[in-house]
């Protein structure tokens, strides 16, 4: 897969604004960047908190392929991997 990967990473929380900062980022290397032979470009917005509600509703109607996750800056304790996993079975 030949493609730009973008990734703008946050030292806060995610908010709406970074969606559509991230989709200007997208747009301009499409237009600008992106060889005939690329396929589009691909945008991640990292953050120390993202709320789900904000994030579907932030990317809704977005044609971009921009994703958003969360990062955390120190490993969790075996304990929270625990209740990570628990969350997700």
């Amino acid at each position: 897969m030949k493609c730009h990967v973008l990734i703008d990473l946050k030292i806060r929380a995610f908010h709406y604004n970074d969606v559509g900062q991230m989709n200007f980022y997208l747009n301009y290397y499409k237009e600008n960047v992106v060889q005939a032979d690329d396929n589009p470009p691909i945008g991640i917005v990292l953050c120390t908190h993202k709320h789900d509600a904000k994030v579907k509703y932030a990317l809704g109607g977005i044609d971009n392929q921009l994703f958003v996750s969360k990062y955390m800056l120190a490993l969790p304790s075996e304990e929270e991997l625990q209740a990570i996993i628990q969350i997700e079975d």
